[in-house]
């Protein structure tokens, strides 16, 4: 089966979130099962920069008017690459969703770019039988294919994060190369506006989306104005859960880490906890148990609720490390918190990716306090580095943590801890829990093993996207 994916973000090349992680291990996943998956996403110089370059698909003279286009083929490791070259929309500093003034226009060119390879393949013949969007940025390519001419491939629109839609003014339908007959409730019009993820959701075959928990809160309470549309398509609609990148989050591989370690092997992570103390200005307690934090500053993580806890949690003796960048008022908050704090409390406002690795190794709880949570990586990289995530029941999270209950421990199934209500108090709750367990050293090693022999690897997600396209009745060209 031949199949394009495309999307926004690559890791390592551009990564913002959990979709650059996702795109770099899925479609290699898929290849290791035999698929013929090959990844399009906008040539951003930092991939230009990086891959092999391989020849010119085709050429564009003006592309949702952003002037000359070229389609290229490249290598990344392990993965063909399509690469949208449009220096007027991609060659800019700023992040991949900087400089709004045009971003309907950017990634129209991509949805657009997507449905071209969908319809007349590249220059060897090659032409894909699924085009598989990811969030919003691709939500126009089932329209384009929808009210095109010629071949139609099937598609598929998975949601990453249903809180981020793509809305933007019906004003710019011509120049979004749309035509006037699709500015409809049953095409892209969403509540007076063009709806980019909303169009992808109507008009593509099938739709997915990370976690079997998020693909029942979206379509009651959790779908952020798309619910209804959602429980409409709920035939067409399946969670399937994230995995693991092995080859990236592996304690025992990581060259990021000072000691590496293994489930046979705990006990080679401690120098991990001294060495990360010291780069976060951390006092070095072998004895106070270690909670992180490593997200976006954003409401719907959650992480207000870890400022309501920082005084408890320190005078239980706790010290806690944040990372991450997002909203400004949050971010001077947990500085304060710092201040307040020396040597308890310690933040690093910025994306650092070989810091976060090191935060995975050295903490004993890692924190998720979402609102809401589509999959979540965070809480299964806790997982396999040995830190038990303390998450809030929800989305994915709900899916892939076991918290530790006196039936779990017993059953020896516990991985972690929970709470439901998106509250201080109840996130202070699980706190005292995680603290308790803490006081028992036996129990707490059998809850991080379990974690750690717990496997969340690609292949059965890989396995499972396959089955659904093939459930995509074929097409007449």
């Amino acid at each position: 089966m031949k199949i394009l994916f495309v999307a926004s973000e690559l890791f390592p090349y551009v990564k913002t979130g959990g979709l650059g992680d996702v795109m770099a291990a899925l479609p290699r996943a898929m290849r290791a099962l035999g698929a013929e998956v090959r990844l399009l996403l906008p040539a951003y110089p930092a991939v230009l920069e990086a891959v092999e370059l391989q020849g010119e698909v085709t050429v564009l003279p003006d592309l949702m008017g952003g002037g000359p286009a070229r389609l290229l083929r490249a290598e990344a490791p392990g993965l063909p690459l399509y690469l949208l070259d449009q220096p007027a929309y991609f060659e800019r500093p700023g992040g991949p969703y900087g400089q709004p003034e045009d971003l309907a226009q950017r990634f129209a060119a991509l949805a657009w770019a997507a449905a071209h390879l969908g319809r007349v393949g590249d220059v060897a013949g090659w032409r894909p039988e699924v085009l598989h969007g990811h969030d919003w940025h691709t939500g126009l390519m089932p329209a384009y294919v929808a009210y095109g001419e010629g071949p139609r491939p099937a598609t598929v629109m998975t949601i990453h994060n249903i809180a981020f839609q793509g809305r933007f003014s019906t004003k710019l339908l011509s120049d979004l190369w749309l035509p006037r007959h699709a500015l409809t409730p049953e095409g892209v019009e969403f509540h007076g506006d063009i709806g980019f993820l909303k169009a992808g959701l109507r008009l593509a075959d099938r739709i997915t989306t990370v976690s079997p928990t998020y693909a029942r809160e979206i379509q009651v309470a959790g779908g952020h104005g798309l619910e209804g549309l959602l429980a409409h398509r709920s035939r067409d609609l399946r969670g399937i859960l994230n995995g693991v990148d092995s080859t990236v989050w592996n304690p025992a591989r990581d060259s990021h880490l000072v000691s590496r370690y293994d489930l046979k092997h705990p006990g080679r992570r401690t120098p991990n906890r001294s060495d990360f103390q010291r780069r976060m200005g951390l006092q070095e307690d072998p004895d106070a148990p270690l909670f992180a934090a490593i997200s976006r500053l954003d409401p719907l993580k959650g992480l207000d609720l870890v400022l309501d806890n920082v005084d408890h949690l320190v005078r239980q003796g706790g010290q806690l490390a944040v990372l991450g960048t997002g909203d400004p008022h949050a971010e001077g908050a947990f500085r304060q918190a710092a201040q307040r704090h020396p040597g308890r409390v310690a933040v690093f406002i910025g994306y650092d990716e070989i810091l976060a690795h090191r935060a995975f190794a050295a903490a004993d709880v890692i924190l998720v306090p979402s609102r809401q949570e589509p999959c979540g990586l965070t809480q299964l990289y806790a997982q396999a580095y040995g830190a038990l995530p303390l998450v809030r029941r929800t989305g994915g999270l709900a899916d892939t943590v076991v918290g530790a209950t006196p039936e779990t421990l017993a059953a020896d199934t516990a991985t972690g801890f929970q709470f439901d209500w998106a509250t201080g108090l109840a996130l202070g709750e699980a706190i005292n829990d995680a603290l308790a367990l803490f006081r028992d050293p036996a129990a707490w090693r059998q809850v991080q093993r379990r974690g750690m022999a717990t496997e969340f690897g690609w292949e059965g997600p890989a396995r499972a996207y396959l089955e659904l396209y093939a459930t995509i009745p074929p097409k007449g060209d």
